[in-house]
């Protein structure tokens, strides 16, 4: 390991920063730095417009993409190595604005029907009652369920923030189902290599196998579940702010993104006929 790619992650771990981050922007910089096959504090400004350039244009990477791009170089350059530059020295591309494809009440209930395994539909459907991240979910302990509480804990969510979700009697009843089957003992869905909890892919590939079998042909995603839990907790009638706090969002904008649809719906049909 080099002195600046130690220094770098060292000033991440003094911040913090979640592991997959930490991870992400070091394979970052180090592609950076093997394109232009020079060391990363020997380039400047031009290259990183270069670099940018090559990866929407060449690569074609979606603009989320570049923008994990984006935040390796900011915190490269102004934070480890304190280079004094702008916002413009980091152009980042506009994200285009989509409405997330969410799945109806029926389409929920026949994609669950259609996970064969029992500790995948107990995962996916923790997932969907609960309202979490596949990273949140798979990280899940045993003693994170409160059947008393009737709450789940969530520890160390997206931007290391712990909180609390709803554990409706629907997904007790589901969650002790597999107990009694599995019997975890620490991590509430464990992996295949013991010690360790199930992995994100396999969750995904999980999902994906079960939207196969059950024909849904929108994209059907552990986080498409997510959305989906939003949405039919907004056409329950649930206030937005509570939803914010359920999702973990540190932003209210974010959730607002889940009762577009619907506010342009009421303002059409209040309309003036």
């Amino acid at each position: 390991m080099t002195l600046l790619r130690q220094r770098m992650l060292n000033d991440m771990q003094i911040r913090i920063l979640a592991d997959n981050t930490q991870k992400s922007y070091l394979i970052q910089i180090r592609s950076f730095a093997r394109h232009f096959r020079r060391p990363p504090e020997l380039l400047g400004p031009e290259e990183i417009r270069a670099w940018l350039v090559y990866l929407r244009e060449e690569r074609r990477l979606a603009p989320a993409s570049l923008g994990a791009t984006i935040g390796a170089l900011r915190f490269l350059y102004r934070v480890t190595l304190k280079r004094d530059w702008s916002d413009e020295d980091f152009p980042l591309p506009r994200k285009p604005f989509r409405l997330p494809v969410v799945l109806s009440l029926e389409e929920i209930t026949t994609f669950f029907e259609s996970v064969a395994s029992l500790k995948h539909r107990t995962i996916l459907m923790t997932a969907y009652a609960a309202g979490l991240r596949v990273s949140e979910v798979v990280h899940l302990k045993v003693t994170d369920i409160d059947s008393k509480r009737m709450v789940i804990r969530v520890n160390q969510g997206k931007n290391r923030k712990d909180r609390y979700v709803m554990l409706s009697p629907r997904l007790l009843e589901i969650l002790r189902l597999y107990w009694q089957d599995a019997h975890p003992k620490e991590w509430l869905f464990p992996g295949s290599i013991p010690g360790r909890p199930i992995t994100r892919h396999a969750v995904g590939d999980a999902c994906e196998l079960a939207r196969r079998r059950s024909g849904i042909t929108k994209p059907v995603t552990p986080h498409s579940l997510r959305h989906a839990f939003a949405t039919h907790l907004l056409e329950a009638g649930t206030d937005v702010r509570r939803i914010q706090l359920l999702m973990g969002h540190r932003s209210l904008s974010t959730t607002s993104r889940y009762y577009r649809p619907k506010v342009f719906m009421c303002s059409v049909e209040s309309s003036p006929r």
